[in-house]
């Protein structure tokens, strides 16, 4: 296993909220680069958010992976590193939103050592900004996938 750390770019986009959405994300290690993109019927920001997280984790070949995720979105970088989604799993979820995510992100994330790094939206980071255009192009042109979790939690 590479020391060198997997670095992740995601971003979530929708058009209204709820409305059309989409996300997209950049995955770089060594020399190789993926982007990655998909578009959903209706969803919420939050939601696509955290779907760019889970669908760049999912990707991973190998476990045990150090990674590091950059994401504009407080709400997913907050609830990681101050601990908040460890308190929600306790109380199963009670009045929180996503839970179908959660449950889903919480399956990658027990097999890597994962650090969450916020960086502001719609700035200067030229890896932040792609995600953006991925995220917002398949919100518009590609929100063809039915987000099977929207509205039940």
């Amino acid at each position: 296993m590479s020391n060198q750390p997997v670095v992740i770019y995601t971003d979530g986009a929708s058009r209204g909220n709820p409305g059309p959405g989409g996300y997209g994300a950049i995955l770089q290690w060594k020399n190789k680069k993926k982007e990655i993109s998909a578009g959903y019927k209706k969803t919420t920001n939050n939601r696509m958010e955290l779907m760019a997280v889970i669908s760049a984790l999912e990707i991973l070949k190998k476990e045990g992976l150090n990674v590091i995720i950059y994401t504009d979105s407080k709400y997913v970088a907050n609830a990681v590193e101050k601990g908040w989604l460890f308190n929600w799993v306790k109380k199963r979820f009670k009045d929180k939103k996503n839970k179908d995510l959660w449950l889903r992100f919480l399956e990658s994330y027990k097999k890597h050592s994962i650090q969450f790094k916020w960086v502001k939206g719609h700035a200067d980071n030229p890896f932040n900004n792609r995600c953006d255009e991925l995220a917002t192009q398949a919100a518009d042109q590609k929100a063809t996938l039915i987000d099977k979790g929207f509205g039940l939690s």
